[in-house]
């Protein structure tokens, strides 16, 4: 068996330092500007970082700021209601619903639902138990209604 992942290394990799880079030529006050506007446009906290990577030459928030993407958010107000990697599950728990819908004998996306809906449930705990979600926050499984 070979060492190491067999898919090889293409996947990006984060700055070695926290140091500014030379190259950078904005402000603190304008960087953090730019982040309350993207958020205020709907972006996730990925995608935030990713423009500012690609667009603006920023490699990392932290670095140039001193302090993570979330506090900046929450700082200003403008955090999301859901956690994004919540989010992202809720959004593919309901395309596999949409598939289920239109092909109701497909067991093995039937079997991802339920994992996903797993997932979804403890991840939601855990962040009602942080403090993040409101006690009252449900998510309702729906992979029983196909069975």
């Amino acid at each position: 068996m070979r060492k190491g992942t067999p898919r090889g290394k293409s996947h990006s990799k984060r700055p070695v330092t926290l140091e500014v880079p030379e190259w950078v030529k904005m402000t603190p006050e304008e960087v953090e500007k730019i982040i309350v506007n993207l958020a205020k446009k709907g972006y996730t906290k990925p995608m935030i970082g990713q423009i500012l990577r690609d667009q603006y030459g920023i490699p990392l928030v932290k670095g140039f700021l001193g302090k993570k993407l979330t506090k900046i958010l929450v700082g200003n107000n403008v955090q999301p209601q859901i956690p994004d990697d919540l989010q992202a599950l809720l959004q593919h728990a309901s395309r596999t619903i949409a598939h289920l819908e239109q092909h109701p004998k497909d067991m093995f996306s039937l079997r991802g639902l339920e994992i996903t809906e797993s997932k979804i449930l403890r991840l939601s705990k855990y962040y009602r138990r942080q403090g993040v979600l409101p006690q009252d926050w449900k998510y309702k499984p729906r992979a029983a209604s196909f069975t």
